[in-house]
């Protein structure tokens, strides 16, 4: 074929008598689609006749259909791709001169292999070209060639299955340290008492969920736990602000830990003891190992590149996304609702990878505005049902004050744990809101 003889004249990573061997093997024993497809995916696949042919077999084998010679010619004929691909007698001889069954997955393995080399040297070659037109900075060829590499070890496979037996020694060496680790709680303390007693703190490879409606607080809570994580326990941090400037971000940073009224400080009108909790705060985040990203529309995969790269060099306790809605998803879908859900798996795919726990901001949907009581619900999660699902933990913020001003609700907030995989669901937690530094602190009876 002619693209086989070109990749051969220009030295392109390849091993065609693999893919060959790989497709025979599924086309006459559908089981070894299972092994290769942990190994290898449709694009791993040099010529692209293969990269269909894979790519159809696992669309007939989801759908329990048999997958061999005479199915799959018939199905490429349907599709009108059986001439693109050489025709039925290309198909039949995929099975021709298979040396055993049983190497399916080592040929999945070399054919891996290639498609890394391939992607290593398409890489090289664009930061070859980028130097030569020298059109961009060299930190940003720099910058795109990480992103592409991280986005080549994104591919890798994983570790598989382990027994029980290497999951709890790896967790627990013994009895004794299960008991001590438990404890304090396994996971990050946010600052909020009763919500840590009630959810054990952040997990690890959890997706948290917290939502409101416009304009309750969810960035202020979500920076006050930064706040606690980072300057009170020294943990790394990672922000993704799709909405905000990371100037902006930091400005309400320093006036949240300084307890400065923002406003005050953009009219110049702050007193003197008001400077001074400005220059300790200052002090304080000069230290805080917080990392902001402000990048607008950004992707999953985007962030999962950043945030690898952020554990790498810094390391990485909790990555908070600033929020859901602008996080855009790659790939074609019928509707935003499929793309949320893609979304929200692919963020729960983020926290198990790096072994952190991601907390991800939400907007709620109008249908509370007509109920009696305000108080949102976990079917008020806007645009899909797929993050109550993916998510681990899911908080709802509430302010009564905003729907019904009272004197015996000003200041009070009640961040409602609607599910917790991990713990109780259906309580409530008491918080004080002090408007005038736009945080969020534990509630306490005579607090006002």
């Amino acid at each position: 074929m002619a693209v086989q003889q070109q990749a051969i004249q220009t030295a392109i990573p390849q091993d065609i008598d693999a893919e060959k061997c790989v497709l025979g093997a599924i086309l006459l024993d559908n089981t070894h689609f299972n092994a290769v497809v942990e190994v290898i995916r449709a694009e791993d696949f040099l010529l692209e006749a293969h990269q269909r042919i894979f790519h159809l077999v696992g669309e007939m084998l989801d759908r329990s259909q048999p997958a061999d010679i005479v199915t799959i010619t018939a199905e490429l004929r349907k599709l009108q791709l059986l001439d693109r691909i050489g025709g039925p007698t290309y198909v039949a001889s995929l099975i021709d001169g298979i040396p055993r069954l049983v190497n399916a997955r080592h040929y999945a393995a070399i054919i891996r292999e290639k498609s890394v080399l391939r992607a290593l040297m398409e890489t090289a070659q664009l930061m070859r070209d980028s130097s030569i037109r020298g059109d961009r900075a060299p930190e940003e060829i720099v910058e795109g060639a990480m992103m592409r590499l991280f986005q080549i070890a994104e591919g890798s496979v994983g570790a598989g299955f382990l027994s029980l037996r290497d999951v709890i020694h790896a967790s627990y060496p013994d009895a004794d340290a299960l008991y001590e680790r438990g404890v304090g709680g396994t996971g990050l303390e946010t600052g909020f008492i009763e919500l840590d007693e009630i959810t054990m703190g952040l997990h690890p490879a959890n997706l948290v969920v917290i939502a409101a409606r416009p304009s309750v607080g969810k960035t202020s809570f979500c920076l006050n736990m930064c706040e606690h994580i980072s300057i009170k326990s020294g943990r790394t941090v990672g922000f993704f602000s799709l909405e905000m400037s990371r100037e902006e971000l930091a400005l309400r940073l320093l006036c949240s830990e300084a307890r400065v009224n923002l406003q005050q400080l953009r009219r110049r009108a702050i007193s003197r003891d008001e400077k001074a909790k400005l220059a300790l705060a200052f002090g304080a985040l000069l230290d805080a190992r917080i990392y902001i990203d402000d990048t607008p529309s950004i992707s999953v995969t985007e962030m999962r590149a950043k945030s690898r790269r952020l554990k790498m060099e810094h390391g990485l306790d909790l990555v908070i996304i600033d929020h859901l809605q602008l996080v855009t998803g790659r790939g074609r879908y019928e509707n935003r609702t499929q793309e949320i859900a893609a979304i929200t798996r692919q963020l729960k795919g983020l926290s198990k990878e790096l072994g952190i726990p991601v907390i991800v901001i939400s907007q709620l949907s109008r249908a509370l505005e007509s109920r009696t009581d305000k108080r949102p619900q976990l079917s008020d999660l806007r645009e899909s049902g797929a993050i109550e699902q993916d998510a681990d933990l899911v908080c709802f913020l509430y302010r009564d004050e905003l729907y019904q001003p009272k004197e015996d609700n000003r200041g009070l907030a009640e961040l409602i744990v609607s599910k917790n995989r991990n713990g109780p669901a259906g309580q409530t937690v008491r918080l004080a809101f002090v408007a005038e530094y736009t945080r969020f602190e534990n509630y306490a009876a005579g607090y006002f």
